[in-house]
């Protein structure tokens, strides 16, 4: 929170200098280039800019850096399901109050008219490369991606619509955790879900989770972390508390690289990193495989690494 209150006075503080340049130097002022938003993208790892027509074809990846920036729910189901092959799962299903939180109606209505979602995940049945499959998205730009209630109830019956019809499910997590404004009753979304997970772990359906950034507080602490394979993508945030905390407790530094997802493939907590732009291939592989279709291990080796 205080991080987030330094970045809003730093900005403005950066804004009100560059204003008062301007207006000593009218003739810097007149030379000075407006940049519409949305035309540019700046790297927040590397600093590079490039337009944002490349980055959307390079999908949403760096190409100096090779960052994967955060995307919306829809950006990641056109880079990942089949054309026309996706049907929504309980999709005017919304948020209540049940605690009353004061001014939480008015967020999720102004969040709902901003990115055009109901709720902070889109679930559903897709194919992927011909393969059918149950997938989930989560979106962070919708609050976060915080799991309330409604975010609880579509993932679990995500899991049961694959118990149900027998196909593999595939979560693509980012969360900052628990929906605060919905309080004890998001918390019990996290024994919901696991017990989805387990249901469909006893049936013997596959369940792959795919950690995007960032996957943090009770999502993993539940569903994000039960997958049967956990893929993440390249430097991914992957963790429960934040590190201050952590260093707080227990009284020593962590490493550097501590919730990265290359520290959590190397300490067994996920099973491969992806590039987004071998995500779709190894999804289908791994689906394949599950049904005992053989794959060469050359392709998959190609996919998994790029």
């Amino acid at each position: 929170m205080l991080e987030d209150f330094f970045k809003v006075v730093t900005t403005r503080f950066n804004s009100a200098l560059s204003d008062g340049e301007n207006k000593d130097n009218p003739e810097k002022k007149k030379n000075s280039v407006n940049i519409p938003k949305g035309i540019l993208f700046k790297c927040p790892r590397c600093s590079s800019v490039c337009e944002s027509e490349k980055l959307e074809s390079n999908r949403w990846v760096c190409p100096s850096c090779g960052y994967h920036s955060r995307i919306t729910a829809k950006q990641r189901l056109s880079i990942t399901v089949d054309k026309d092959s996706f049907t929504e799962y309980d999709c005017d299903m919304q948020s209540l109050n049940p605690i009353d939180f004061p001014g939480y109606e008015k967020k999720i209505s102004d969040l709902k008219e901003k990115t055009g979602l109901n709720e902070a995940v889109i679930t559903g049945e897709c194919t992927i490369h011909g393969e059918r499959c149950i997938i989930g998205i989560m979106d962070s730009h919708f609050m976060m991606a915080s799991m309330g209630s409604v975010v609880g109830e579509k993932i679990t019956r995500a899991f049961e619509a694959a118990a149900e019809k027998h196909l593999p499910l595939i979560l693509f997590t980012a969360s900052g955790g628990a929906r605060m404004q919905e309080g004890t009753v998001s918390l019990m979304q996290m024994a919901k879900t696991s017990g989805a997970a387990a249901r469909l772990s006893q049936a013997g359906i596959p369940y792959i989770t795919v950690l995007t950034d960032p996957t943090t507080g009770g999502v993993t602490a539940s569903f994000a972390m039960l997958g049967d394979i956990i893929i993440a993508e390249p430097k991914v945030l992957v963790g429960f508390a934040g590190r201050r905390v952590i260093e707080g407790t227990i009284k020593q530094r962590l490493p550097d690289d501590f919730q990265s997802a290359e520290f959590m493939l190397e300490n067994g907590f996920a099973d491969m990193i992806v590039d987004r732009y071998a995500m779709r291939r190894t999804l289908a592989h791994l689906i394949r495989l599950h049904r005992g279709v053989q794959i060469p291990s050359k392709e998959v080796s190609k996919d998994v690494t790029g």
